[in-house]
């Protein structure tokens, strides 16, 4: 059995895999006696795919090779795969592809894949950067380094299935194609300086360009703490063959390996062998460790061996190749078995952590790594291998189901070991975070900027700066943020989004209230103060006239005519045969003092007690009307503001604004007429100002401003109930920045213990500056001698009217005139509307 194997022979890979080729083949062949199996080696170039072609068919048609085992990229697998095709020979490649072709079987039905694809490694790479909820990476790839960017699209799809993206891809050209690779790979990081992210993932490099890249980016200080580095299986697998040096500069890298169990005696055994072969091939070599290449190219070999012993001296190529897609057994590398030209179990990994000798753990064999956590597709991370007999949940294809992180101790680079790396550029005093003031603001209490000052940070002061300040100081015993301040006079709060946007600053500290659009261009903390529209408008000024308001004047005059003309019936109907009807002022006074008390004038007639039982049920309606309007007009004049939206719109009254996106809010959400819209008012005395002037009728405004203005104001002012609610002022920092969320975390910490709200009542609404809020308290207010004074003068007007006229005409007595006809009678003096009677005994005396 004559089997051929394509590999670079020159380079590690190759070498390893060359010595567990031939360990297989003569394990075999010691044991076997009906077969013997023979090896070809041929070079490939990885530069020149064409190569590994050329030697295909050169072992097929020289060496009538039946079976090709090898190949080190995909490009060369499918380029060898078609020739197999042409021959009927097997191929069983060592690499598999990104993602697996559509029809692989169909395409290639001579071909098998000793590799899984790249899914499995992607999703745990996507895994730990969900884990550690880093929002931006940095990818670097060496092109065409396997001539397959599968990989770098299904990276990038997971990471935005997880809300992160890709800020900038480093890609490197083949290492063989430079004539300077340090000088280049050093140019190509310093580009680095202007990119905020520092989670980096190095998904395909050359061994050689690895030396180089970590050698340089640890110069560029982009191993420093807070920075995060990913390598993938490829990088890992060959930790070992490394120099200290190396390995010194890849300190806190993370990395994932293929699991397999070095505890088995096969495993053992192979590896006593490897390292005696190893050693007599490449003297040279100081790590004698076989790695994952060297276990598939070893597992590969054995799946030929136990299809050549299904079969009889006779068989064709495609007999084999059914035999070797059918072989079942448990590898070095892992379980072996296929489906659809392809193992048919997805990989294990074990997260590495890249060390040094100072770090090595106690019982490691070396101190180049240390192994952390598993991870498997089912479970996500884990510090136990688990299996599906296990009771733990399965992730169902989910993505990020450990949001915890990696359970075991991590060194990060630059030693950072007691928390997460942010995975982001950390401000530093040489280069500090940019912070972006306006000093356009409204209201002054929220950014205070002295000119004399300003290009230092104490001359920055306001409700927005010191709850900036609060924040960082609670961060001081973990992060030592440095910032620098810069004031700016913009026109509209859009302008400094789209300065954190652009990457001019790297955060925003002022009155910016998060709104739906901008939260496409920056990132928001937890909001320090809620937000919301609430309007202004003037207090109604008293009436002197208010108790008349009740009803309209048709229903005054109504009340009247029903009035006089109830009289004018009473007294047709009694004044004939009635005495104290006579007169046309009892009447009078009988109709109107039934509205309050019970008249003592005798009615005779039937049909007159008629009238007056009606008139007595409209006084009823009346009198209960009236004091419940007038309480309900009192009440409410307390409660709300008798101007609203409705009214403002209905009558076209002009209404006031200062912030682009309100004076946007009025007319495309609430309705406004853009004429009826006065923008662009500067502050609060300019809001003032137009109030007296008439120039608006209302004023909208955000709730952090109608607390200071109606603070201030609140005598002229008050506010209707807040409907239109927004997302609350923030800081704002660059897009997937993680700074705001560790920002946001201590903002709810100083909600909660109290601190903002004071700081809220010493710089929004500090007492003394009004004796009341402005707006509607739990306590109800008196009323005023203004509301009633013409009810006042009205009675004491009557009063005195009718006490001058008694004085300048004292009333005539009539003297009495006795009546000689009898004891009983009785003498009768009748005034003008008074009618006396004196008693008998009275006369007699007199």
């Amino acid at each position: 059995m004559k089997v051929g194997a394509i590999i670079d022979v020159n380079s590690r890979i190759g070498k390893e895999q060359r010595a567990a080729m031939e360990i297989a083949a003569q394990n075999f062949n010691n044991n076997s006696k009906n077969h013997e199996l023979s090896l070809y080696f041929q070079d490939s170039r990885k530069e020149r795919a064409t190569s590994s072609v050329s030697a295909a068919k050169q072992l097929i048609e020289e060496e009538k090779v039946e079976v090709i085992v090898g190949m080190e990229t995909w490009q060369e697998a499918a380029l060898v795969g078609k020739v197999g095709n042409q021959s009927q020979v097997p191929v069983i490649s060592l690499v598999g592809p990104s993602i697996t072709p559509p029809l692989m079987q169909l395409r290639w039905p001579f071909s098998i894949s000793m590799a899984n694809d790249a899914s499995a490694e992607i999703n745990c790479i996507v895994d730990l950067v969900c884990a550690y909820n880093w929002q931006k990476v940095i990818v670097i790839y060496e092109d065409d380094y396997g001539g397959d960017l599968g990989a770098l699209a299904l990276l990038n799809e997971a990471l935005q299935n997880i809300g992160s993206e890709i800020e900038y891809r480093l890609v490197l050209p083949p290492y063989s194609s430079l004539s300077d690779p340090k000088g280049f790979v050093q140019e190509e990081l310093k580009k680095l300086s202007s990119v905020q992210s520092r989670a980096f993932i190095v998904l395909r490099s050359s061994l050689p360009m690895v030396t180089h890249l970590f050698g340089e980016a640890k110069k560029q200080k982009l191993l420093e703490r807070d920075s995060a580095w990913i390598i993938t299986e490829s990088i890992t697998s060959l930790l070992d063959s490394l120099d200290i040096s190396v390995i010194s500069s890849m300190k806190g890298t993370i990395g994932l390996k293929t699991y397999y169990s070095e505890s088995t005696a096969s495993y053992k055994g192979f590896r006593n062998q490897f390292k005696r072969n190893f050693v007599e091939h490449n003297p040279g070599e100081h790590n004698l460790k076989p790695g994952l290449n060297a276990l598939r190219a070893y597992d590969s070999i054995r799946a030929i061996t136990q299809a050549i012993e299904k079969m009889a001296s006779n068989f064709s190529g495609k007999m084999l190749m059914e035999n070797i897609l059918s072989a079942n057994f448990d590898g070095l590398s892992g379980e072996v078995s296929f489906k659809e030209g392809k193992l048919l179990h997805n990989p294990i990994f074990r997260i590495v952590n890249v060390v040094d000798n100072e770090d090595q753990e106690r019982g490691q064999e070396n101190g180049i790594y240390k192994e952390l956590d598993y991870w498997m597709p089912e479970f996500g991370f884990s510090e136990y291998l688990l299996t599906e007999k296990d009771n733990m949940e399965s992730r169902r294809g989910a993505v990020c189901k450990s949001s915890q992180g990696l359970a075991g101790s991590v060194v990060w680079p630059g030693n950072l070991v007691n928390r997460k790396p942010l995975g982001w550029a950390m401000p530093t005093s040489d280069k500090p975070l940019r912070i972006a003031v306006p000093i356009s603001t409204q209201f002054k209490k929220f950014v205070v900027v002295n000119e004399s000052n300003k290009y230092s940070n104490e001359g920055y002061n306001g409700f927005c700066i010191e709850v900036f300040r609060k924040v960082i100081d609670l961060l001081k015993s973990n992060y030592n943020y440095q910032y620098k301040f810069e004031a700016l006079n913009v026109s509209a709060y859009n302008d400094l989004i789209e300065g954190i946007y652009n990457k001019t600053y790297d955060a925003i500290v002022g009155d910016v209230t998060i709104l739906a659009e901008r939260l496409n261009y920056a990132e928001f903390t937890q909001p320090y103060t809620e937000s919301g529209l609430s309007l202004v408008v003037p207090k109604p000024q008293e009436s002197a006239l208010i108790f008349m308001k009740p009803f309209t004047w048709e229903m005054w005059v109504a009340t009247g005519a029903i009035l006089v003309y109830t009289m004018f019936i009473v007294w047709f109907l009694e004044h004939e045969k009635n005495v104290e009807f006579k007169q046309f002022g009892t009447s009078l006074f009988f109709t109107i003092s039934s509205l309050f008390f019970t008249h003592k004038e005798k009615i005779n007639s039937n049909i007159t007690k008629v009238v007056v039982m009606m008139w007595l049920l409209v006084v009823f309606i009346l009198t209960a009307s009236y004091t419940a309007s007038l309480s309900s007009i009192l009440t409410v004049r307390q409660l709300e503001p008798t101007t609203n939206i409705k009214w403002l719109q209905r009558n076209g009254q002009k209404v006031g604004c200062g912030d682009v996106f309100v004076c946007s809010y009025l007319e495309n959400v609430l309705g406004f007429k853009k004429e009826n819209i006065v923008p662009d008012i500067r502050d609060e005395e300019d809001y003032l100002r137009r109030f007296k002037d008439n120039s608006i009728a209302a004023a909208f405004l955000e709730v952090p401003y109608e607390k200071v203005f109606l603070n201030k104001y609140c005598k002229g002012y008050t506010t209707t109930p807040r409907t239109y609610r927004f997302g609350g002022l923030a800081f704002a920092f660059q897009k997937g920045s993680p700074i705001a969320r560790i920002v946001s975390k201590a903002i709810l910490e100083l909600s909660e213990n109290g601190t903002i709200r004071e700081l809220e009542r010493n710089w929004l609404t500090p007492s003394g500056e009004c004796s009341s809020t402005g707006t509607t308290n739990n306590e109800t207010e008196s009323l005023t001698l203004k509301s009633f004074w013409v009810i006042y003068l009205l009675s004491g007007a009557t009063s005195t009217i009718c006490v001058l006229l008694a004085l300048i005409h004292p009333q005539k007595k009539n003297q009495p005139h006795q009546q000689a006809n009898g004891g009983n009678q009785t003498l009768k003096t009748t005034f003008p509307l008074v009618k006396i009677e004196i008693p008998e005994q009275i006369r007699d005396d007199t």
